[in-house]
């Protein structure tokens, strides 16, 4: 399934309309300015095995890498996608 995700900086979250629904990853910039906490991920039931949620954490992470942030991830989903891509562990605040 080919998605769009979008970035609603002012309601923090990472977003995408997919048939008519829409599926989130929320977060909150701590006190630092420099970390965000990835706390909750969202997949409409009928919506998910589509890995619509990996897609979005995987933008998350990379917008988070891009931008010099570090994260906190609070949401088991975030937890457990960054156990499986390495290639993030770096990013993450204990």
């Amino acid at each position: 399934m080919n998605i769009t995700i979008e970035h609603d900086k002012k309601n923090h979250q990472f977003f995408s309309m997919v048939e008519g629904k829409k599926a989130l990853l929320d977060y909150t910039i701590l006190p630092d300015g420099k970390t965000l906490d990835y706390y909750h991920t969202y997949v409409p039931p009928e919506l998910r095995g589509h890995e619509i949620a990996g897609n979005i954490v995987k933008f998350a992470l990379d917008y988070a890498v891009e931008n010099h942030y570090r994260v906190i991830p609070s949401c088991s989903y975030v937890h457990s996608y960054i156990k499986r891509h390495l290639e993030y562990q770096d990013l993450v605040v204990e």
